[in-house]
């Protein structure tokens, strides 16, 4: 899949509108997807896998999915945590519309869809899940998560799932040198490899 169809800010695909049926957090759903986003057709491998290995979300707070596409990471933490707010950022304006629509479908009043610049400068993670666009190159998969990562709150955890051909293992440590420089309460392993894919864990200690 060409980046342009899922990290452009304004996809030009054919929207191609379609409903699915998907198993998120338990429950049988349906949502919305189209053309022109990550995944239309589906729940990915990487995001399944992330799904099934992830502890539960904070139960409260502020909760994060970095490249929400049509909502599936987003709408699980929302259904496991409903008393958290859950921001869902993604670039791609097609993409937001969409979960922001899933949302209502499922009557999850607690998720807020938005451009990464609209999220509030001082808004601290309690939970960071995500999976990376990482075929959008290096230099734009790090300033993403330059930009997110430090902002976990003390105590708090973010999961990322990153196909192991792709360099998870090298993304991995370029987080732990990257966080080094942050601060010195921050720690990265991989706790997880499923089905090709690693589960990359950042927590940050309480300060």
């Amino acid at each position: 899949m060409s980046s342009q169809h899922y990290f452009s800010s304004t996809p030009s695909g054919p929207l191609k509108r379609r409903e699915i049926d998907v198993d998120l957090a338990g429950r049988a759903v349906s949502v919305v997807t189209a053309g022109g986003i990550f995944s239309p057709e589906g729940i990915d491998k990487g995001t399944a896998v992330l799904l099934k290995h992830v502890p539960d979300p904070a139960p409260a707070g502020h909760l994060l999915d970095i490249g929400c596409g049509w909502g599936p990471i987003a709408l699980t933490m929302a259904l496991r945590s409903p008393e958290a707010a859950v921001w869902a950022v993604d670039v791609n304006e097609r993409a937001r519309e969409l979960c922001a629509e899933n949302a209502r479908r499922l009557g999850l009043d607690n998720v807020e869809v938005l451009s990464p610049d609209q999220v509030p400068a001082g808004v601290r993670f309690d939970t960071i899940w995500s999976n990376p666009p990482i075929r959008v190159g290096k230099a734009v998969l790090h300033e993403l998560l330059e930009l997110w990562l430090p902002r976990l709150a003390d105590d708090a955890e973010a999961w990322l799932v990153v196909q192991k051909n792709l360099g998870a293992d090298s993304l991995l440590t370029w987080i732990r040198s990257m966080l080094a420089a942050v601060g010195d309460d921050f720690d990265a392993d991989r706790p997880e490899t499923d089905k090709g894919f690693r589960l990359l864990r950042v927590t940050r200690t309480g300060g």
